[in-house]
């Protein structure tokens, strides 16, 4: 059965099957989840407007030219997660499979429902794997931002700061990114605290050997990269307030921006 003439309660057991999975005590905060999040998003962001390739239809991180890149460090533990998901149900592609599974762990952890339908493809060949650093460098600042979100995937401002709204969940590891630590006090929850700690917090530059990030100035706790900063400023600060007071927006605004998103490049709704 491919994934195309899947039926729709076939999708309802991998759901099941993918939320059953996530808790485990050994790994991070007791979640895979924030690693599968961000496993569908980094197979997803690498689509590029100009050049119609990229993005999640093909699974290409499955070869090692995408998942060698620098900015997917770390993603093996989450394709890894999900291989006995896929061995039991041979019929989904892993393109689907990996997105399907990004969308349930934001709602497993408290966020919104994602209106997810199938329809990706595996890609065999590494030649179908699009260049390395297409994906945001977060060592960089606003015009990185807005070059890779708005001028090359073609997002808006409003959803730009929508998604990177995801870092409410999840850390950052010094033997992968080489920055080191949560954004939020509870890294497996889906809310708007990322918002709300960005412009509230005091962040001052952590004092370390490894790259330039931010920490909070009473502990060092959490933490903030270079990107989440450059929200702060102009075109971005404005909706950061938004979403910081109004949580229900946040997940409005996340759920289309998000499955937007993971169908970049998708041929069957004729993006390419």
């Amino acid at each position: 059965m491919s994934t195309s003439q899947a039926s729709p309660d076939k999708y309802t057991q991998v759901r099941e099957d993918i939320a059953k999975a996530f808790p485990n005590e050994e790994y991070d905060d007791g979640s895979f989840a924030p690693v599968v999040l961000r496993l569908a998003w980094h197979a997803s962001g690498t689509y590029d407007g100009q050049h119609k390739n990229g993005g999640s239809d093909g699974a290409t991180m499955r070869h090692q030219a995408e998942a060698s890149d620098p900015a997917n460090a770390g993603l093996d533990h989450a394709r890894n997660f999900l291989d006995p998901i896929k061995a039991k149900h041979t019929w989904i592609s892993h393109a689907d499979l990996w997105t399907l599974a990004g969308c349930v762990a934001v709602e497993h952890m408290g966020g919104p429902h994602i209106d997810w339908t199938g329809g990706r493809r595996d890609k065999a060949n590494e030649a179908d794997c699009p260049p390395q650093g297409r994906l945001p460098d977060a060592a960089l600042g606003k015009d990185h931002v807005l070059d890779v979100f708005v001028s090359r995937m073609g997002f808006s401002v409003q959803e730009t700061v929508a998604l990177i709204g995801a870092h409410t969940v999840g850390r950052c590891h010094v033997d992968r990114s080489g920055f080191d630590g949560p954004w939020t006090y509870n890294p497996t929850r889906f809310s708007n605290q990322f918002y709300k700690l960005l412009l509230n917090v005091t962040w001052v530059e952590k004092k370390w050997d490894g790259p330039k990030q931010f920490v909070d100035e009473d502990e060092g706790e959490i933490m903030m990269l270079p990107t989440d900063m450059a929200l702060l400023e102009e075109p971005f600060r404005q909706y950061v307030e938004i979403y910081a007071k109004d949580q229900q927006k946040f997940f409005d605004d996340f759920a289309s921006a998000f499955l937007t998103l993971i169908e970049l490049g998708m041929t069957k709704r004729g993006k390419l």
